[in-house]
């Protein structure tokens, strides 16, 4: 165990943030990456269940799966990604809660490619492994009939801007924000390829059962903090940048980025990027189709069981 912690602390990109209140319930929060504007929103979530008593820490390690295995090895009681994979292989108690994100995402390409099908035998750059883009891939696969060459990984779709404009890698899958932004910026080096439309999770909150039902009440409050926040950013997308802390690890960002947030959150909101309601059911059984269609979920379908991957309670709970 102390090996593994170490490890883990080692590969650990920002330090991990403590904010502590007297009494104050603690969650430990694995992320994949270090905050971003993507992650503005649940930072704001997370302070709205900080003033009813729930504190939290976060640690931003280098990759989803490392996030992931944090949960698994209990040294982090929350985690983003998509493990559906994890869930079914390793039998671990470990259950969805709240789904963050839809897989709205596009593939952009250098001028050289047209459609999906010219991406046969290149590589392409993608988020992480068994995540949200690493499925997209592979249905673009299994539809077209292709088979990418290699897949290299880099977290963070504005990191993968970033190198698509240093000319490190010709194909990548982007969300669409940052599709909008190198459109913008050099639409006479890049193609927005046409993509098929998709129901399923991108990133999804997830914790280790028997912590969830040991800290109910503390997990509820999250959770109503996440659906409060998700509402009113569809009714209302500058509520983010409104309510976010200056101070914190979003309100501390660079002014370039901050100034962007409102554009960020309206063009999400309008593409469809939210569920109001924080998926439930109906994003379960999107992802149990998808996932299973990308291979990374066994058996028939018919029969999978969304309560072997989802916890609904602290949603069925803030519903009410």
């Amino acid at each position: 165990m102390k090996s593994l912690i170490g490890k883990l602390a080692g590969v650990a990109v920002a330090a991990t943030l403590m904010m502590s209140t007297a009494n104050a319930e603690t969650i430990r929060i694995a992320l994949a990456e270090p905050p971003s504007d993507e992650l503005a929103a649940f930072f704001v979530a997370l302070d709205r269940a900080k003033a009813q008593g729930v504190d939290y820490e976060w640690t931003a390690f280098a990759e989803e799966e490392l996030a992931i295995q944090a949960v698994l090895s209990g040294d982090m009681d929350i985690a983003f990604g998509t493990p559906y994979a994890v869930m079914q292989r390793s039998k671990a108690p470990v259950r969805i809660i709240f789904q963050l994100s839809k897989l709205v995402f596009f593939p952009v390409t250098t001028k050289e490619f047209n459609t999906l099908k010219d991406l046969d035998g290149q590589p392409i750059m993608l988020h992480s492994r068994g995540g949200g883009t690493d499925s997209i891939a592979n249905v673009i696969e299994e539809r077209e009939g292709i088979k990418f060459s290699e897949r290299s990984y880099v977290p963070g779709s504005s990191n993968r801007v970033v190198a698509m404009l240093a000319g490190q890698a010709k194909a990548t899958i982007l969300d669409l924000s940052n599709r909008n932004k190198i459109i913008a910026e050099a639409g006479d080096r890049f193609n927005s390829l046409p993509m098929f439309e998709v129901k399923a999770s991108d990133e999804a909150l997830f914790a280790n059962l028997d912590w969830m039902k040991a800290n109910e009440e503390t997990v509820n409050i999250l959770v109503k903090s996440l659906h409060s926040v998700w509402n009113d950013v569809a009714k209302d997308p500058t509520i983010v940048s409104r309510e976010t802390d200056p101070n914190g690890p979003i309100g501390t960002l660079p002014a370039e980025v901050l100034a962007e947030l409102d554009g960020f959150y309206a063009e999400a909101v309008a593409g469809g990027l939210y569920d109001p309601n924080g998926g439930g059911r109906e994003a379960a059984m999107a992802d149990l189709e998808w996932y299973s269609g990308a291979g990374q979920l066994e058996g028939d379908i018919t029969t999978l069981n969304p309560e072997d991957f989802w916890y609904f309670a602290p949603l069925d709970a803030a519903m009410k």
